[in-house]
């Protein structure tokens, strides 16, 4: 996983982890060294050949983690992740914290039962997490606190955690030249997606947005911060704030 550190902010300071394997960022979000900090959207890594995982990735976390005296109270996910693993369980052992996730994972958990034949004691209550977020929720954070956005459209579960003027997004936004998030997954929905799209590109012009994922063309390196400025500087950007809502 190479270390790619993002926009200095005095609040809050980000740390962005690109992992190669599976295009994905994790990032510690932090007031500075000695400060509390959240991990949001951590990777384990994992060899589908071998059907072995392990720990490279999220040692790199602890790393920056240890390294800066952070104290980490959440460990975060943006929704249930199809293209990779989750490191929060480990982290949680190695780090302490408590793992955090949209209170619409349920929704996400009840299709999935059907649709993977999961053993008939797999509860869909979300209970494999510690808290189940809900809209407008405040994450407390020592000097920081952030706020619960419900992004749906991805997955119905998918939020967005915005600490200062930096929001994660997860899935449902990327770089302006790759677009947004697929809608074809059980429970996506492409007019819930677009009304989320519309929700982050209304904050505050010079907010930053700090992707999940980077699939980047050709002609650029990776990248996984933009502000909503960008955003709707681009074509796409345009078309998600002009068209209306009931026209889809």
């Amino acid at each position: 996983m190479a270390s790619v550190s993002a926009t200095p902010s005095a609040n809050p300071q980000v740390h962005g982890l690109f992992d190669p394997a599976s295009w994905t960022v994790t990032y510690v979000v932090h007031n500075g060294p000695g400060s509390e900090a959240a991990v949001i959207d951590s990777v384990l890594d994992y060899d589908p050949k071998s059907g072995r995982t392990r720990h490279t990735s999220a040692d790199q976390v602890i790393d920056y983690v240890r390294a800066h005296d952070l104290k980490v109270k959440w460990i975060l996910e943006t929704h249930a992740h199809a293209d990779h693993l989750s490191a929060a369980p480990y982290l949680r052992t190695q780090l302490g914290g408590q793992i955090g996730i949209g209170g619409h994972i349920t929704r996400v958990q009840k299709v999935f039962k059907g649709v993977f034949n999961l053993e008939p004691g797999f509860k869909q209550d979300g209970s494999q997490f510690d808290h189940l977020f809900q809209e407008g929720e405040t994450i407390p954070l020592g000097a920081l606190s952030g706020e619960v956005m419900f992004v749906p459209g991805h997955t119905p579960a998918c939020a967005a955690y915005r600490f200062g003027d930096a929001v994660f997004v997860g899935d449902t936004l990327f770089m302006p030249d790759v677009g947004t998030a697929r809608c074809d997954f059980p429970g996506g929905d492409a007019r819930a997606l677009y009304a989320s799209t519309r929700k982050l590109l209304s904050l505050p012009p010079d907010t930053r947005l700090f992707m999940c994922h980077d699939y980047p063309p050709t002609d650029r390196p990776v990248a996984f911060e933009s502000t909503v400025a960008e955003q709707r500087a681009e074509d796409n950007g345009v078309a998600y704030l002009k068209i209306p809502l009931n026209a889809l």
